[in-house]
């Protein structure tokens, strides 16, 4: 199986960067996709941006020219730095893997709370 590790949340002003960490383990070679997600508060978990074995790379229009997603294979790591935060990037973000393992799997982390505030 796969297990998730997210890191890098905190809270920063209007305009700063953070980047986040998503640390995958176990059966890592059978993940087909690796995707960030975010939910805020009374709000739907939402797509943030996605990267697939293939290279193939998905943005929300929200965050296009803003965050970028790439990944270390070496390091089982994939990566969202983001740029130009604004109050409305106010949300937990969530790491996500699917694949395939004998059966599919859509597997979640823990979560990282990232806060944008002045």
């Amino acid at each position: 199986q796969v297990q998730l590790v997210e890191s890098g949340g905190g809270l920063v002003q209007p305009g700063g960067s953070l980047r986040l960490s998503c640390a995958a383990s176990g059966t890592t070679f059978s993940i087909d996709v690796v995707g960030w997600y975010r939910q805020a508060p009374g709000k739907q978990r939402e797509l943030v941006a996605t990267i697939a074995g293939h290279g193939n790379i998905v943005y929300a229009d929200s965050v296009k020219g803003r965050f970028t997603i790439s990944r270390d294979n070496a390091k089982n790591t994939v990566y969202l730095q983001m740029n130009s935060l604004k109050l409305e990037d106010t949300a937990t973000y969530y790491c996500n893997a699917r694949g395939f393992f004998a059966a599919p799997y859509d597997l979640w982390g823990q979560g990282t709370q990232v806060t944008v505030s002045s």
